[in-house]
Formats: C-alpha cells, sequence, structure tokens
C-alpha cells in the first residue's frame, strides 16, 4: 500500500515525542533526523526534503511551540501544515471551457505508465459530472493500444474515436474535433502515443499536435512507482512541451511515494488526479491535505464518504431505511447489496486503509476482498423465501444451505450471526454513520463489514451519510 513504510516511521517518530510530554530544542532536531532519513528513503527528492526539514525546525522551535500545553501534536500539526503546503496546499481542477465549446485534454507520458487506461478513467470521471467526453486513440504505434481503449471506453459508456494505425496522430485528432462538433461531444480526451524514454519523435508528435489544435489542458501520466525518475519524467515534459498537470499512477502498489511529495515543489506542476487501483473507478482527484492526512496516519473520512456517496443509491438507501421500520425488516437480499455497494467502494482494504487510528497499521493486517465470495454464495443457495424471512432458516436449511454454497455448516451459522449483529447494530444507528441518536449509542456504535461482522470505533461521520453497513 502507497506510503506504507513511509507512513510507519512517521508515526514512530511522533510516538516518540508524545512520549517525551514537554519538549526541548534538541528534541526537536533529533525528530526532524528521523522525518528526514524517512522521507529520503521514501525517494523525495533531496532539495525538497531539505528546504521541508528547515522549514518545520524553523517553526517548531519556537517559544511557542516548545513551551506549549501540548508541544508534540504543535510540532505534528506543523508537519501537516508544510506537507500540505509542499504538495500545492489547494486542490487544482482541470480547465473546463463552457459547455457550447470543446474542452480539449491531451493526454502524453512514457509507456507503461498506465496512459490509456487513465484517459478511459478520466472520461468516465467527466461522464458522471454531466459532461459529454469523447476518447480520441492516437497511439498508433503500440499493438493493441486502439482496441484497449476501445473496451475501457465501451465498460464506461464513452464513445471511442479511431482511424486505424496508418493515418498520422495530428489528423486523427483534427478528425475527432470535426466529429466532436457534430455529435455534441463537449470533452475530447486525446489518448498520445508513449515511449520508453523521451525521445525527438514523441516529443515532435505532441508539438505537432499542440501547434495546430488549441489544447485545454496538457496532462501527464506518470508511474509512481518509479520514484525520482517520474519527478524526473514530468520536469523533461514540462520543459520541452510544457504541462498543465500531472496523473499519478500505481499509488495503490508499493510505492515510496517521493513522486507524490516532489513534483509539484520540483517542477511547480499540480498533481490533477491519482490512480488507487486497477478498476475504472479507481481515480481520485488529489487533495494535498487529505493525501498529507494519509501519508500521516490521519486517515482520510472525506474521500471514504465521497466515495460511500457515490456509491451508494440515495433512492435504494431510503427504501432500505423504510425496510427496517417495517414489519418486514432487513433481509439478505438487502445484505448481499450491501456488500455489492462495498466493492463498488474499492473494497475492504481500500475503506479500511481511510480510517482514522487503521490507514497506518494496514501493514499488520492482511485482508482479502475474496472473502466477501463465501458470505455472497451462502446467501445466493438460499431460497428467495430464506432471504427474505431468515427467521425460518432451521438447522435441515442449514444443511442444504452449506451443500449448495459448498461450505461447512459451521460458516453458514457464523454468516448468520454476522448478519444478526449487522441487523441490530443498523436499528441502533438509524442505518447511518451520522452522530445522531444518544450518547449511549454513539458509543456503542461501530462499522459492520457485511461477510466479517462488526468492528468498533468507527463514528464520527458527517450527519446523514449513508453507508452499506
Amino acid at each position: 500500500m502507497a506510503f506504507e513504510s513511509l507512513s510507519d516511521k512517521l508515526q514512530n517518530v511522533f510516538k516518540n515525542l508524545r512520549s517525551k510530554g514537554r519538549l526541548t530544542e534538541a528534541d526537536v532536531k533529533e525528530a526532524m533526523k528521523e522525518v528526514k532519513r524517512a522521507l529520503l528513503e521514501a525517494d523525495v527528492n533531496f532539495k525538497v526534503v531539505k528546504q521541508f526539514i528547515n522549514s518545520v525546525s524553523e517553526r517548531a522551535v519556537g517559544q511557542e511551540v516548545l513551551n506549549g500545553l501540548n508541544p508534540a501534536h504543535m510540532v505534528i500539526k506543523i508537519v501537516k501544515e508544510e506537507m500540505d503546503s509542499l504538495m500545492g496546499s489547494e486542490t487544482t481542477e482541470l480547465t473546463m471551457l463552457p459547455s457550447n465549446e470543446i474542452t480539449t485534454i491531451m493526454m502524453c507520458g512514457l509507456q507503461g505508465a498506465g496512459k490509456t487506461t487513465t484517459a478511459a478513467k478520466l472520461a468516465g470521471q467527466l461522464k458522471k459530472k454531466g459532461k459529454s467526453p469523447l476518447l480520441v486513440a492516437c497511439d498508433i504505434y503500440r499493438p493493441a493500444a486502439i482496441k484497449q481503449l476501445q473496451v475501457n471506453g465501451e465498460k464506461q459508456g464513452v464513445p471511442v474515436f479511431t482511424m486505424g494505425d496508418k493515418n498520422k496522430p495530428l489528423d486523427i485528432v483534427k478528425a475527432a474535433m470535426e466529429h466532436a462538433g457534430k455529435n455534441g461531444n463537449n470533452i475530447v480526451i486525446i489518448d498520445t502515443a508513449g515511449r520508453l524514454h523521451i525521445d525527438e519523435e514523441m516529443m515532435a508528435e505532441l508539438s505537432d499536435i499542440q501547434n495546430n489544435v488549441v489544447i485545454t489542458n496538457k496532462v501527464l501520466t506518470v508511474d509512481a512507482m518509479t520514484g525520482q525518475d517520474a519527478v524526473n519524467v514530468a520536469k523533461s515534459f514540462d520543459e520541452q512541451i510544457g504541462i498543465d498537470g500531472v496523473i499519478l499512477t500505481k499509488l495503490d502498489g508499493d510505492t515510496r511515494g517521493g513522486a507524490a511529495l516532489s513534483i509539484r515543489a520540483v517542477t511547480g506542476k499540480p498533481i490533477l488526479y491519482i490512480g488507487m487501483g486497477e478498476k475504472l473507478d479507481d481515480l481520485e482527484q488529489f487533495y494535498p491535505s487529505r493525501m498529507a492526512s494519509r501519508i500521516l496516519g490521519m486517515g482520510d473520512v472525506e474521500t471514504l464518504i465521497e466515495k460511500a456517496q457515490n456509491a451508494i443509491d440515495e433512492e435504494a438507501a431510503n427504501k432500505l431505511e423504510e425496510k427496517m421500520k417495517s414489519k418486514q425488516g432487513f433481509g439478505f437480499d438487502d445484505y448481499l447489496l450491501a456488500m455489492e455497494q462495498m466493492n463498488q467502494m474499492g473494497g475492504i482494504s481500500s475503506m479500511l486503509s481511510m480510517m482514522p487510528g487503521i490507514g497506518n497499521q494496514m501493514g499488520n493486517m492482511d485482508i482479502d476482498d475474496s472473502v466477501m465470495n463465501r458470505p455472497k454464495a451462502i446467501i445466493l443457495s438460499m431460497t428467495p423465501q430464506e432471504r427474505e424471512n431468515p427467521d425460518i432458516i432451521n438447522p435441515s436449511r442449514k444443511r442444504r444451505i452449506a451443500g449448495g454454497a459448498g461450505v461447512d455448516v459451521s460458516e453458514v451459522n457464523r454468516m448468520i450471526k454476522q448478519f444478526e449483529q449487522t441487523k441490530k447494530m443498523m436499528k441502533q444507528m438509524g442505518l447511518t454513520g451520522s452522530r445522531g441518536g444518544s450518547k449511549k449509542r454513539r458509543r456503542k456504535g461501530g462499522m459492520s463489514i457485511p461477510g466479517m461482522g462488526p468492528m468498533g470505533g468507527m463514528s464520527g461521520f458527517g450527519k446523514g451519510t449513508k453507508f452499506p453497513f
């Protein structure tokens, strides 16, 4: 998981600071040495690290901090603020023209950075926002690149413009712009060709397009797993063709995180989006403050809530709430729906990594999202009547269900018990992750993952936010 090693090391530094109570200037300097070492090991640019440590140290050794009531927390707060600043502080949006004009986005980058998949992910994001995107296949060199874009475009419900691999990219783009104008597409996303390394031919092709077509956004896709190389690539592209922003891919992999912390400081260009998985909806808008919170092990509740709101159908949630209040109650079909919605939110691992106090412990947790498969198989082995009215499931029915799902009866018993615990908790919480209800209920409230049972201590979400657990 991204930043796992860096987060662990920074958490240890903060733990040591908290254990001291009062801090001296020497304590802060020692802590900064450890932070510096952790950042360098995470492949953050050396000059960036030096400036960051100097800025934190200058603020942290002041009398106001060292003589404060909680100096360790003050130092951690300063680290968080400086990390926000390092990554840009404010979220940067793509430049969008009025809906009656065509916004063009030229995707560029080296081969293997995930550019084609990212183009389709971005198209899907913009479509959800009410835009009408058109994907343009201009990678005429890489085998199957055009087909890959067509397949992903179809999955996203976004049309793909292609003229095969025998035409020049500039001619394809010009024809695509004409096609977009005739068909009401107000966003054109151009998937250009990449190379294994930066060369004159690739840059000439990109320059040819931008010199003959008005490009609204030039977006560079870089692989976070390449660390400082990603920063160097961004710097080189910006110097040669000028870029407006970066999409950082594969941030969910075994990356040290240096690129995310260095790109803005080195190139002056913002990170626009981050790729957090292989699924076509695994593209998140980049929020510097939220990323700093993740790195420092503070969680990212805002993104989690947004994922919940995007994944959960409000009408279905309201129907479920009414069902809970009725005599019919919460059944296994509803439980199955909750599991499917959780999968749309990125699965268990993704959700837990954003939980305050849990994200930094994920390195010790081996969570396989396939654990959802067995409860699903058990539910699908039930009759419609059993799913609707779980109370009728007696020992003989359990044996039949277990046989149908290919599991032991004990697993059926365990899943039914977890279902009952979830059902009870949802009644207490009114199906929301809000702070509503009594203080007693809030203390008892926790998060229950369908198929895994309840987990305590997950309160504190925004009022009215509905979750599938």
